[in-house]
């Protein structure tokens, strides 16, 4: 997994080196809560607001490597999430005219038990921050285990590969006013239940997310201030994940900005939040709302060409991970 990672980051950096950069549009982080009880399910990116023209493209791949440590234990129940995941995610959008687009996305995943264990528990002790535990625990190990009334409900600790659910997106122009920078778009997303349940690279439910995503772009004289936002619903069908605890409707938010001091290098800070997607758990791991906050940037390019780098921590502790590195390309033809 490690040299996957660098290998990917390197060939980035490299472009940044040998392309000319440019200005482009502040859009939000393509990131989701990477909990493997919820990025298993059809939880969306905010998106932008602007949906792609007539006859234009756009082609991403975005890669998470997210860290988890959480326990939980009561009387009832015991709950044990520690390992690594990479998902590398493909997607591609075409816009079809008449305000609308299509898309595609294509999600790969790699579990296990990594290697990011040792520097996360340095990182910890060298601030001052809160281990939960994690000293305590093996180092790189890979157990997702959930225990509930004596029943084991949950019980992985084989690393391995796949497919991940496939996505079907769609997008609908509801305003645009590209001169004062203000867009509006409702978009939706079918995920399919194509990864392996078992192996916690898919649900094994069918979901439909439909959203408003939208932003707000002003130019200043020191530079371009972009505000966006999101909020929505996701509905699903029955799962094969703690299929009795599974809630059928999730709603979900993003809060965001983004700030361009130069041409062709931007800021960004964002906030993604959700409700539930289990319920008859007192572990909050399981059953309570996520919020992250996500950090970091975008150098463009090219004139249409972006390479996002961000870090995401989770301010709601244990109900998304200690911290997911993204990495995101993109390119719009």
């Amino acid at each position: 997994m490690r040299k996957t990672v660098w290998r990917l980051a390197l060939c980035g950096f490299l472009l940044a080196g040998a392309l000319r950069l440019e200005a482009a549009e502040i859009t939000p982080f393509a990131v989701q809560n990477q909990s493997p009880l919820v990025a298993i399910y059809g939880l969306p990116a905010a998106a932008s607001g602007r949906v792609l023209a007539r006859g234009e493209a756009s082609l991403g791949l975005t890669l998470d490597l997210a860290n988890h440590y959480t326990t939980g234990r009561n009387g009832f129940e015991n709950l044990v999430l520690d390992g690594e995941s990479l998902r590398v995610m493909l997607s591609g959008r075409y816009g079809l005219g008449r305000r609308a687009e299509a898309g595609v996305e294509i999600p790969l995943w790699i579990v296990g038990g990594g290697f990011l264990d040792s520097f996360i528990d340095s990182y910890h002790t060298a601030f001052g921050f809160p281990g939960g535990g994690r000293d305590l625990a093996p180092k790189n190990r890979f157990l997702y285990r959930y225990e509930k009334n004596g029943v084991s409900l949950l019980h992985l600790e084989r690393s391995g590969q796949g497919l991940g659910d496939i996505r079907l997106t769609g997008a609908w122009q509801m305003y645009s006013a590209a001169a004062g920078g203000r867009h509006l778009a409702l978009r939706a997303q079918l995920k399919l239940p194509t990864g392996d349940a078992g192996s916690l690279r898919g649900s094994g439910s069918t979901d439909l997310a439909l959203w408003l995503t939208g932003a707000r772009q002003r130019s200043f004289s020191a530079g371009t201030l972009s505000l966006f936002g999101a909020a929505g619903a996701l509905g699903m069908t029955k799962g094969r994940v703690l299929a009795a605890q599974q809630r059928p409707l999730v709603g979900f938010g993003t809060l965001g900005a983004g700030f361009r001091p130069l041409s062709w290098m931007e800021l960004k800070v964002q906030a993604d939040a959700h409700t539930s997607f289990y319920k008859d758990s007192d572990l909050t791991q399981i059953d309570a709302p996520s919020v992250q906050l996500t950090v970091g940037g975008a150098l463009h390019l090219a004139p249409r060409l972006s390479f996002d780098i961000g870090v995401t921590e989770d301010l709601a502790v244990g109900r998304s991970p200690d911290v997911v590195f993204h990495l995101g390309l993109s390119r719009t033809f």
